[in-house]
């Protein structure tokens, strides 16, 4: 593998369709698409300064590198890619993009990024942006902190773990959803989605999980969340705390602690296909 250290790069696609080259410690500077085109790369080290730093590329490793906030879109129709102990500080990272690894990392501006992606696994991620993972599918996420709103609408076959998301809207118009052990805490959460699954999570949603079908919470704690389940379909909720509030779920079976209000309107639903069953 040819070896490139130290370097200054400069100029519109400064190091264009090269191959199988290890880059160390260099500093990409001015210049659009310095690395468009460009397969089987190790990138230890190293700094991007402009736009568009790897597009239309193939199997590229980046280890220890900064995409500063002028990077802007900086990884596009890429694929077979893994980033380990990077900082990722510009919007618009990943768009059209499969095979993306990314571990150890921060994306401290994740508006627009990992859009329209598939087969991603990210671990041990802070992030902070809003539509983080917008319509993108075959995602693996564990220990992940997220805040930004909108986050994984349109995405589908998603399971987290060990997350923290402060994240109104998110997960709208999913489907095939699992997330374990986390906390999210923003109004609004899962509409229009199905096949969600909430398994030892914490969820903090004013007016959460409404109009969804086959929604899944197993041993959940449901902190401040009012009208909740409202024009959803086939509702299996195990829920540890009580809930303030359900507003007319059109079937399923709702297990809480406690509800503070129960609102069946017969107007908009049949009560016999509600299923309530409270502890206390």
């Amino acid at each position: 593998m040819k070896k490139l250290e130290q370097g200054l790069f400069t100029g519109e696609r400064a190091l264009y369709d090269i191959h199988d080259t290890l880059i160390v410690d260099s500093t990409f500077a001015d210049g659009e698409s310095p690395l468009k085109e460009c397969s089987d790369l190790v990138v230890n080290g190293c700094i991007f300064k402009w736009k568009y730093p790897m597009w239309y590329s193939e199997n590229i490793k980046c280890i220890d590198t900064t995409l500063l906030d002028t990077a802007r879109s900086g990884i596009w129709y890429t694929h077979h890619i893994e980033m380990v102990n990077c900082s990722i500080e510009a919007p618009k990272t990943f768009r059209r993009s499969s095979y993306i690894k990314l571990d150890k990392c921060s994306i401290i501006n994740a508006e627009e990024t990992l859009w329209n992606c598939e087969n991603i696994e990210l671990s041990n991620i802070v992030a902070k942006g809003n539509y983080f993972c917008l319509n993108s599918k075959n995602i693996k996420i564990e220990n992940f902190d997220l805040n930004g709103n909108y986050a994984f609408d349109g995405a589908s076959n998603i399971e987290i773990r060990n997350a923290r998301m402060l994240s109104k809207d998110s997960f709208w118009n999913c489907e095939n959803v699992v997330v374990y052990d986390s906390v999210i805490i923003g109004e609004y959460l899962g509409w229009n989605s199905k096949n969600i699954t909430f398994i030892n999570c914490t969820i903090d949603s004013n007016q959460g999980m409404c109009y969804m079908d086959n929604i899944k919470m197993v041993n959940c704690k449901l902190l401040n969340t009012d009208l909740c389940f409202e024009f959803c379909n086939n509702v299996d909720a195990d829920i540890t705390t009580k809930i303030d509030s359900v507003k007319n779920p059109y079937s399923g079976t709702i297990t809480a602690k406690s509800i503070g209000e129960l609102i069946l309107d017969e107007k908009y639903i049949d009560k016999n296909k509600v299923n309530i069953k409270v502890k206390e």
